[in-house]
């Protein structure tokens, strides 16, 4: 660095006059502790003795005995003619006396004190490079109709009228998008709500962790299905919730599980994601979305409807959520909108009566106050367009079309391993093998060809085996070479197992 730097040296060089330490010393030293944690900058130029002196008001003679200090020590090297300059790391600073100095690191690597560590928000995401990647259902960016989105974000940022709403917080939420998504989810969905029952989030963990946050104590009972979305159980675990988990069957959660329990204790909350039960994909049938109404009316339980792909609907829709035929207040529905657009235009959101709603948006201003309105007002005018209705009837051909060519090639390639039965909606299938597999054994040896198989997608215990594969976000190609890569591997281990036990 040529120049010298720009803040003033009196930041943290103090000079007490009432030490034995001489002047000079005490400002070697300041600078050796700038130095080690990183305010000074390995070749940055020191200032001049005449300009460090008036900064420090102190005589330039102790400036420049500083210096030589400092060149003694190791820390710097004065050059004639063109200053004082911070050794660089690489020099080690031996100084002449054959003295090692070393750099501490900038900044600690550890705490001073310490803090509750959580093992439940550990991390069950990761992510390794391959050319191919299963995912739980997602959508496919390639089809998101990027220019309307950038054409409505980009108007709402240059209109005047916007202005005044960057400037300044509004943890409610644009009312224009709330006015518009709820008059769509009422068309879409059944209901019939007003913006007074919207709450805006980011996602809908973010949902879920204010409903755990509003409505969960420690200790309270949670009912989920045997198999459920582990981000939630998370979440309500991390709240001091218990979990319990109920059988699913192929008409959903069983009922008479859950009243059983209810003998014995009331649960504070029943988890349901009904349209399409994660991950086995199955939907909750009529009868048993009666009787979890009436139970929850009976004893006084909390439904948490997780909607997470009511948009992904390729038949003759049988069921509308439960939340639109709760005439008792015991439903609580999360969603997203804006699924099938890019990450960055979705968001998730909360229906929930007035009372709950205004106790929810204290939590949301702790931790999201701002919002994004421009956002927001870009969806409501994207609704308002039609744009929104427009781009999901065309993905929804795509992806349609996708779900049936999976299935050929399902029946195809991995006929002889799997049974499966075809998703009336979502972007994913639930696979449960005919024949014993060590699915972490298959994972493992399909990252080795290029197909990265996340561990989250596997289910495997004494009495399951399964995997849930998204299909949404492959073309017609990317699904054959992965689900070739599945039959490759599973072949070789066959192969190899017949030899073990051959040999044994």
């Amino acid at each position: 660095m040529g120049s010298p730097v720009r803040f003033s040296f009196a930041s943290f060089i103090q000079i007490h006059r009432d030490l034995e330490t001489p002047i000079y010393l005490q400002i070697a030293n300041h600078i050796i502790s700038a130095i080690q944690r990183g305010i000074l900058l390995p070749e940055q130029k020191l200032p001049g003795t005449r300009t460090l002196s008036i900064d420090l008001e102190t005589h330039r003679n102790t400036i420049t005995a500083a210096y030589e200090e400092l060149n003694q020590q190791g820390w710097i090297s004065i050059q004639q003619n063109k200053g004082a300059f911070i050794l660089p790391f690489s020099n080690k600073n031996i100084n002449k006396e054959g003295e090692t100095r070393q750099y501490d690191s900038s900044y600690p690597q550890k705490t001073g004190f310490s803090f509750q560590k959580s093992n439940l928000l550990d991390n069950p995401f990761e992510h390794i490079p391959c050319d191919f990647v299963f995912n739980d259902g997602t959508p496919d960016i390639r089809l998101t109709q990027i220019d309307d989105l950038s054409r409505f974000y980009s108007a709402n940022m240059k209109r005047k009228s916007n202005r005044k709403k960057m400037g300044y917080y509004n943890q409610e939420g644009s009312e224009y998008f709330k006015k518009h998504l709820s008059n769509y989810l009422n068309v879409s969905r059944g209901f019939h709500i007003s913006p007074q029952n919207l709450l805006i989030t980011r996602s809908i963990e973010m949902s879920l962790y204010i409903i755990s946050e509003v409505l969960l104590q420690a200790n309270d009972l949670i009912i989920v299905g045997e198999l459920s979305f582990f981000s939630a159980n998370m979440i309500f675990q991390k709240s001091g919730a218990r979990i319990q988990s109920i059988p699913i069957d192929e008409d959903g959660l069983c009922i008479d599980s859950l009243k059983d329990i209810c003998e014995q204790e009331t649960p504070r909350m029943v988890y349901v994601t009904p349209h399409h039960h994660y991950p086995t994909t199955v939907s909750l049938s009529s009868k048993r979305r009666l009787a979890l109404l009436e139970l929850a009316k009976e004893k006084g339980f909390i439904i948490v409807e997780d909607d997470y792909d009511y948009d992904f609907q390729y038949e003759v829709l049988n069921n509308l959520p439960l939340a639109t035929t709760d005439t008792s207040g015991m439903v609580v529905y999360v969603s997203s909108f804006g699924k099938s657009l890019a990450p960055g235009f979705r968001t998730g959101f909360i229906v929930a009566p007035k009372n709950l709603m205004i106790e929810m948006q204290k939590h949301l201003g702790i931790i999201d106050r701002q919002g994004d309105i421009l956002m927001e007002q870009a969806l409501g005018e994207m609704i308002d367009d039609g744009i929104i209705h427009r781009h999901l009837k065309k993905s929804l051909k795509v992806y349609r079309e996708r779900r049936d060519h999976c299935v050929k090639l399902l029946h195809l390639h991995l006929n002889d391993w799997v049974d499966f039965d075809i998703p009336s909606g979502g972007l994913a299938f639930w696979l449960r093998w005919k024949k014993a597999v060590n699915l972490m054994q298959l994972s493992q040896q399909c990252q080795k060809k290029q197909l990265f198989i996340p561990k989250t997608l596997l289910y495997q215990n004494k009495n399951i085996t399964a995997i849930r594969i998204g299909f949404g976000h492959l073309t017609f190609d990317e699904m054959e070479n992965c689900l070739l890569i599945i039959k490759n591997v599973l072949e070789e281990l066959h192969h190899i197992n017949r030899l073990l036990v051959h040999n044994d």
